[in-house]
């Protein structure tokens, strides 16, 4: 499921280094001896800070650079002590240490504190200051405001402790003889420290982004309460480049009144020396947040008698919190006391929930509305790929990456974790994922296709293989268009990463236009799922006026509440339908139809931008009147729907994306018939209307129908050329009747462009004669009297005398005509209505246009004597 890149291994990046040191400090051509290190810190930099048992009964601590792939020694204490917590500060002049003590056999006597703090003047080593000795554990972490802070002679310190409360220490620093960076009142350090925050009974540390989320009971219960109810509040407290700060985010929790047995930390380093006890096993709760405004914080419930495991993730950005219940199993042993906790870990804007030898649940966190756009796997055969247990698996987090790290304790590794493409295309193409029925593994197949069109998408050879995919399986399954879902969710690609609100707004899948879903993808097997909406989180402070992640937090907060409020904010395609056939039966150029004209054009010429150098395949060649206003309705409707709901993001943003989206709709029907005629290998003769179709071309004809189907569904614009190529396929591989239920039936779409070829490519032999008068019955009059001009036929060439005739006629005016004199020449009285027509003509020759200017096979004697005839049928005197 996961694809893990390893990006650190202690053994190979670090003990091999430590291997030479101790050599050289023991003076042998080869150290020996056993080396005990550990991981102890991730700074915000990458730097990664680790210790280990030294010769002589030393401990030594050192940091690994990820950036330059060095090592450095930072401390050395001259005796085996056991760090529990340590940073360093962002100029690397100063060291803070916790150190866990258990006091030997002849110390047990003397009084002495579990823990001890220190800082450590290290540029160069110097000075130690002696910060906490308490009997409970005590972190430190230095902030780090990200910038380059070589010349800032200040350092600022947290200080979090198992008692509940936080300190914030100002270490000022200064320079002696030009290089020794010494504290300037050590003495005075104690009095510097700010107590930002009193009673917290789990708090998390995220250095990318110097943010402090801890939670503690609610403030409106007392102390005497607090085992019975079970209402907690979540604060965040956000650190500033200036290390000024603030509680910009209250977010109320309801929560087991035992759920905090003792107070845990999160992202505060690694404790090698702590082991919880039974009773007070880990709770598995992290918060996660995104730059462009997203916010999850996840939890699990403590294990109860009952088969299944119960986990919430709050989703801020939603104002909404949905709880899961996994069922694990009936043949699952007892789990009474087992320490069933799972892992929370971010890949994009997804969060995968894992139970080693249970289940994996890939929430998606931007369409959580329904179960089906979420994958969720169970089985003892679910493995994410590590060679551990779980439980020595700690989740890193970089907002910045919006990615996952994993951090196997036990090997000594770091990963990068992201999903695996080639276990998802799996998921696609197997019959039965999962060992599922067919119905219940479109859940499956649906959540996997988002999970690779809009998170991995970007990749152009995965793309492909996902239209391969659609090519080998054309039919449309039980309980979705997968068509239709690779259309909307690529569309939605290009778009997701603007705007967390577009997410309301703009289309995701097809399954929400169905006006019933199926059953299958409204529950999952095995998972329950409950969703409580407006979870009221209160902004604070600076928050409100913020530029950065807090403001888009916010507005994103109070749009979904606007949006949860208001009717249809999702932009439904099928809705323009009727303006569609309204625009269509509109004779005459109206002002709306210039305007979509005018969005037409911007559409087409980013399109022919971006297709320069791809003219595979014969599309945007032509003129289709009736695609150009679809596309230019598409764009219309679109840009009043983000107008109405997101006025925000203003109106020139808004148009380009708009145009933008389209034009990407156009696109992605071109990319998807370029692959299908690549892997086909296609050629200019398919265009060829006198050639039969081979069983590639009746692929391609195929699957150019069921695109045509899936966007006819949902009312999108095609290429303007593609009806023409749809009939070119048809006219080759149906056979002419069945060609002519389709298009009696609305299926094909006659153009002027193919009609115009086949009259000219085909002879006039009797099979395509039928097919040539039977299409021409079926032509709109106008199209209808510009085709007989191409076709070089009897009945065409009657036809244009008919309506030449016609025109002359329908263009007199008979007030002035006098009727010609018996005394002028050329005057015959045998059949006077013949004569008329033969003086009108005459006189009015001139002011016409000639039908056939450049046809060369009009018989002059044939036109006669089809006027005649035709004057005869109107006098009554002939036969049709």
């Amino acid at each position: 499921m996961l694809k893990l890149t390893p990006t650190f291994d202690l053994q190979r990046d670090v003990v091999s280094d430590i291997f030479r040191r101790e050599a050289s400090v023991c003076r042998v051509p080869e150290y020996s001896g056993a080396v005990d290190t550990c991981i102890l810190n991730i700074e915000r930099d990458g730097g990664i800070l680790y210790s280990w048992k030294g010769a002589a009964g030393t401990t030594r601590i050192g940091r690994y650079d990820s950036n330059t792939k060095q090592n450095k020694l930072l401390y050395t204490f001259d005796k085996q002590v056991c760090v529990s917590s340590c940073s360093l500060n962002e100029e690397e002049t100063l060291l803070a240490v916790s150190l866990a003590q258990n006091p030997s056999r002849d110390e047990r006597l003397q009084p002495i504190s579990k823990c001890l703090t220190l800082l450590i003047e290290i540029h160069p080593i110097n000075n130690t200051q002696v910060l906490k000795a308490v009997d409970c554990r005590v972190k430190v972490q230095f902030l780090n405001s990200g910038t380059d802070g070589r010349s800032v002679l200040e350092s600022h310190l947290l200080l979090l402790t198992e008692d509940g409360y936080v300190d914030l220490y100002h270490v000022l620093l200064t320079k002696q003889e030009g290089y020794r960076v010494v504290m300037a009142n050590p003495e005075r350090l104690s009095k510097t420290a700010e107590r930002i925050v009193e009673d917290f009974c789990w708090a998390q540390w995220d250095g990318h982004t110097q943010r402090l989320h801890y939670v503690a009971h609610h403030p409106t219960h007392t102390q005497a309460c607090k085992t019975a109810l079970n209402k907690f509040l979540m604060r965040c407290v956000q650190f500033y480049p200036n290390h000024n700060c603030e509680t910009v985010l209250e977010l109320p929790l309801e929560l087991p009144a035992t759920f905090f047995p003792t107070v845990k930390f999160v992202n505060l380093g690694f404790d090698h020396y702590h082991v919880e006890k039974p009773e007070q096993g880990p709770v598995s709760m992290k918060v996660f947040t995104n730059r462009i405004g997203s916010m999850c914080v996840c939890y699990s419930q403590p294990p109860t008698d009952k088969q299944e495991l119960i986990y919430t993730v709050v989703l801020v950005h939603k104002d909404c919190s949905k709880t899961f219940t996994v069922s694990l199993g009936g043949d699952q042993p007892s789990h009474r006391g087992a320490r069933l906790h799972p892992l929370f870990i971010p890949i994009g804007y997804h969060i995968l929930v894992y139970l080693q030898g249970h289940f994996l649940h890939c929430i998606n966190t931007r369409q959580q509305e329904m179960l089906c756009h979420s994958l969720f796997l169970s089985g003892v055969d679910v493995d994410m790929g590590l060679r551990c247990q779980s439980a020595n698996i700690a989740v890193l987090y970089a907002e910045e990456e919006s990615s996952g790290g994993l951090l196997d304790s036990a090997n000594g590794r770091i990963y990068t974790a992201e999903l695996n493409p080639s276990f998802l295309l799996q998921i696609l193409r197997s019959d039965t994922p999962s060992r599922c029925p067919s119905s219940k593994a479109d859940p499956q197949r649906l959540a996997a296709l988002h999970c690779l069109l809009v998170y991995m998408g970007d990749d152009p050879s995965l793309e492909l293989k996902i239209i391969e995919w659609l090519c080998d399986n054309m039919s449309a399954f039980e309980s979705f268009d997968q068509i239709q879902e690779f259309i909307l969710a690529s569309l939605y690609r290009i778009s997701y990463e603007k705007s967390l609100s577009l997410d309301k707004v703009l289309p995701y899948s097809s399954v929400l236009d169905k006006k019933e879903i199926p059953a299958c993808l409204l529950e999952v097997p095995g998972v329950l799922c409950t969703t409580e909406l407006h979870i009221e989180p209160v902004f604070k402070g600076k928050a409100r006026s913020l530029q950065g992640f807090w403001s888009e937090l916010q507005w994103n907060t109070e749009r979904t509440k606007y949006l949860h409020a208001v009717p249809n904010p999702r932009y439904r395609t099928s809705h323009i339908q009727a303006d569609w056939e309204k625009l269509k039966s509109e004779r005459r150029p109206s002002g709306h139809r210039n305007n979509t004209e005018e969005n037409t054009k911007k559409v087409l010429s980013m399109v022919d931008t971006w297709c320069l150098d791809k003219k595979l395949v014969p599309l945007f060649q032509e003129e289709d009147h009736q695609q150009r206003a679809l596309i230019g309705l598409t764009v219309d409707k679109l840009r009043e729907h983000l107008n109405r709901h997101l006025p925000r993001l203003g109106k020139k943003k808004i148009d380009s994306l708009v145009v933008n989206y389209v034009a990407k709709l156009l696109e992605l029907i071109r990319h998807m018939l370029e692959s299908v005629w690549l892997k086909h290998k296609l050629g200019p003769r398919v265009l060829c209307l006198k050639r039969q179709g081979t069983p590639a071309e009746w692929s391609v004809f195929h699957f150019m129908f069921r695109i045509l189907e899936a966007t006819r569904g949902l009312c999108l614009p095609l290429p303007p050329g593609y009806h023409t190529l749809l009939a070119v396929f048809a006219v080759r591989c149906l056979p002419h009747h069945t060609f002519l239920q389709y298009i009696d039936h609305g299926l094909l779409q006659l153009t002027e462009t193919f009609v115009s070829r086949l009259m000219t490519d085909l002879d006039n032999d009797a099979a395509n004669e039928r097919l040539k008068f039977s299409i021409l019955k079926r032509l709109p009059e106008p199209m209808g009297q510009r085709i007989y001009h191409m076709w070089d036929h009897p009945v065409s060439s009657a036809s244009i005398s008919r309506d030449y005739t016609r025109t002359l006629l329908e263009r007199h005016d008979n007030k002035g005509c006098a009727f010609p004199s018996r005394d002028k020449p050329g005057f015959t009285p045998e059949f006077l209505p013949l004569t008329y027509l033969a003086k009108i003509l005459s006189d009015i020759e001139e002011q016409a246009l000639n039908p056939f200017g450049e046809q060369e096979n009009v018989d002059a004697k044939f036109v006669e004597e089809t006027a005649l005839k035709q004057t005869l049928i109107l006098l009554g005197l002939g036969e049709k």
